[in-house]
């Protein structure tokens, strides 16, 4: 299968590198140097973006915001090492994860290959015949996991592919409490590192916004002070 990555980053250099290296390991790889330029190219047959946050014109976060409105495909953000705010900013506007400047190719390929592994899996999934539906119920959400649709009181719901299996990992373990540690290697499938507490929460926070009756008072995915998360 090949796999199809657009590379947004105004830095000329650093696109072209991203590039070359992407190339060289087999896939197929579009660039663009805006958001603009990111919107039009995003539904040509794309697995993945790789969007820098700072950019002229309409930043990372907007174009993010953006392709959410139009496609499932995983995001992953570049940032600067200093703005820890951009990396949660992100994962808000709906981005997969982030990868930080100056980064290794080693570890911009482990994150490309990671997303993309992830990503067709659910797609399959999504694809699956209905006629084997199998059904978990907690409270007023129900969910298929042969399609990945979730249902809150009879209202279908979209979930982001890892929203999508925090929720499901929870509502087959009811009684567990897992810590952010616990999570993070479960679903990321890497070792936690002391950021990766920041991209767990976002997702839980994003999790609650769709299908709390008040994310602010949770009372489906309850915090458990000092050991993490369960569901209530």
């Amino acid at each position: 299968m090949d796999n199809h990555i657009l590379v947004v980053e105004d830095d000329a250099a650093i696109r072209e590198g991203v590039r070359i290296l992407l190339e060289g390991e087999g896939y197929i790889v579009q660039e663009a140097e805006d958001g603009y330029q990111c919107l039009k190219k995003v539904l040509d047959d794309i697995d993945l973006v790789i969007l820098d946050i700072m950019m002229p014109g309409i930043s990372g976060i907007k174009t993010c915001e953006e392709i959410r409105k139009i496609s499932h495909v995983p995001v992953l953000f570049l940032t600067a090492k200093s703005q820890e705010s951009d990396k949660l900013l992100g994962l808000m506007a709906g981005g997969d994860d982030y990868l930080v400047k100056p980064f290794s190719y080693a570890e911009l390929l482990a994150r490309v290959k990671a997303l993309l592994r992830r990503y067709h899996v659910y797609s399959q999934t999504l694809q699956g015949e209905k006629t084997k539906e199998h059904w978990i119920e907690y409270g007023k959400v129900k969910v298929n996991t042969q399609c990945n649709e979730v249902f809150r009181n009879e209202k279908e719901i979209s979930l982001r592919e890892m929203e999508y299996r925090i929720l499901l990992l929870m509502m087959e373990n009811p009684k567990k409490v897992f810590s952010v540690k616990n999570l993070y290697e479960s679903l990321w499938e890497e070792p936690f590192l002391y950021s990766s507490g920041n991209t767990v929460m976002v997702h839980i926070r994003r999790l609650r916004m769709k299908i709390e009756d008040d994310p602010q008072k949770p009372k489906m995915i309850q915090t458990v002070w000092g050991k993490g998360y369960r569901l209530g």
